[in-house]
């Protein structure tokens, strides 16, 4: 019987699987074990008696064999809870599986150990909701893990599995990786399929997984990646992800280091350790820095907007009744979108979206790689329902009975105003941008590669303040190859723990 689950990556899991040195039901008791005794609240719900059968009839040949594996909230097993992390759906039962899920389970041969706390429909990168409560931050207890991945990321990095899946719609795979020192890599859009059902819009959101290593979240997509024909936007996968590891040359890359790109406010000290980590793996590559300078527009506001669409198709008839069970975020976005959003927004948001495009393609005219900050700071205090920019007064304004009041008050006001004038919300937003620039920071670097489509991964960079920072390295279209390489790189010249110092 195993004391603790294991503590290295899931590949070197399945070589003891192999070797007869560990069984998948000792790993399996262990992780169970592990979990119960967690203050991390990673996990929402967990099936043992289903993933022991699995762990019994294990096949350790294939790619994660027998390995336990936590799924992401916002994925679906079909039996399992399908809550979207909200109290509106707390009772509703999943009647499917994902694709990528069950490729995990089918072809990769996981262990399916149950899912993982993320934030209400994605769509904020807190750690709490009204549903699971708070998620907590192996690396320091009473700060985020961020989201929408934020359970899976505690999970990882806290000891619980050494693998769970995640996905990125606006940073939710890489804001998690950078609060806790994992490896988050965000694909080309359609990488991974997002089926059995996939929205045609916001169409940003990759599928992924949080690791302790490249070399598993190489093996993850060799594993979940390839069309399918319930994702009509999914791509083919050449393959080989794994075995094609450390196969660039990557002397003679050209990079750009910009920590805050998109102009985004940095925490004291997230930029020299930034600057200080794209200089090592630089200088041990052999990697060509360039000089570049680049103006892009920050798309925070819109992006929002436009994910609200999905949410209220999912809501059904249920909205507004449903308000009181939202996270108080997830309320405003809904009324602050039906307040503003019009034909005049979203035309700005398209305009908006062509521009970063062209900027975006500019830049990579000019480099190979451009490097930046995950986050805009390490991690902060875990209840928040804002980003660690927002003042504490923000979130007691947002929280109080008052200031709902007053918020509802003036949206109302404001609905009956964009009716007469249609242009006051892109006045609004102009404002907005100017104003609260802090606020607008959070997700900010990461939403960038979002909208343009281009992969961008997650790696650690070393502490903060005790706590880790992200370095975020973003290349171009269908380079996901090279990206790998990159944070192979990084990994064997900087190197990082596989679980935070407080972990089992």
């Amino acid at each position: 019987m195993a004391d603790a689950p294991w503590s290295g990556d899931a590949c070197s899991l399945v070589d003891a699987f192999r070797a007869g040195e560990r069984s998948p039901r000792e790993e399996l008791e262990a992780t169970l074990a592990a979990i119960e005794a967690s203050d991390l609240n990673a996990f929402s719900h967990v099936d043992p008696e289903r993933a022991l059968a699995a762990a019994d009839r294990a096949d350790v040949s294939q790619p994660f064999g027998g390995v336990p594996v936590g799924i992401k909230e916002l994925d679906s097993v079909e039996g399992w809870p399908d809550t979207s992390a909200s109290l509106v759906f707390e009772d509703r039962i999943a009647t499917d599986t994902s694709t990528a899920v069950a490729r995990l389970r089918d072809d990769g041969g996981a262990v399916l150990v149950g899912l993982t706390c993320a934030s209400e429909f994605g769509g904020l990168n807190v750690s709490v909701t009204k549903l699971n409560g708070v998620t907590h931050n192996p690396w320091r207890h009473g700060k985020t893990v961020g989201g929408s991945s934020g359970g899976s990321a505690a999970a990882v990095s806290g000891g619980l599995v050494t693998l769970c899946s995640a996905a990125d719609g606006g940073g939710s795979i890489r804001i998690p990786a950078g609060y806790t020192g994992l490896v988050g890599m965000k694909g080309t859009y359609g990488r991974i399929p997002r089926g059995p059902a996939a929205y045609s819009r916001p169409s940003t959101e990759v599928f992924g997984c949080l690791a302790r290593s490249v070399r598993d979240t190489a093996r993850h997509w060799d594993v979940c990646a390839g069309f399918d024909v319930n994702d009509p936007w999914s791509l083919p996968s050449p393959g080989g992800w794994e075995a094609g590891l450390g196969t660039h040359d990557l002397a003679g890359k050209r990079v750009a280091v910009l920590p805050r790109l998109g102009g985004v406010h940095l925490d004291p000290g997230v930029e020299d350790h930034v600057r200080a980590a794209a200089h090592t793996l630089i200088e041990a590559c052999g990697m060509v820095p360039v000089d570049v300078s680049v103006d892009l527009p920050n798309l925070t506001i819109e992006w929002m907007m436009g994910n609200v669409s999905t949410l209220l198709a999912e809501l059904g008839d249920r909205w507004p009744a449903c308000a009181g069970d939202l996270t108080e975020a997830i309320e405003d976005g809904l009324r602050l979108s039906q307040t503003f959003y019009n034909l005049r927004t979203a035309a700005t948001a398209e305009k908006k979206r062509l521009e970063l495009t062209a900027h975006m393609a500019a830049l990579f005219d000019q480099v190979d790689l451009v490097m930046a900050a995950t986050n805009p700071g390490p991690a902060f205090d875990a209840e928040s329902v804002m980003s660690s920019s927002a003042p504490p007064v923000v979130d007691k304004v947002m929280t109080s009975k008052a200031g709902r009041t007053g918020l509802s008050a003036a949206l109302a006001t404001l609905r009956v105003a964009t009716g007469v004038a249609p242009k006051l919300p892109a006045a609004l937003f102009a404002q907005a941008e100017r104003r609260l620039g802090d606020l607008l920071d959070m997700g900010a670097l990461t939403i960038l590669s979002n909208v343009y489509g281009n992969p961008a991964v997650s790696i650690p960079a070393g502490l903060v303040d005790g706590l880790p920072v992200g370095l975020q390295v973003l290349a171009r279209h269908h380079h996901d190859d090279l990206l790998f390489d990159v944070a192979l790189a990084a990994e064997r010249e900087i190197g990082w723990p596989m679980t935070a110092p407080a972990a089992p």
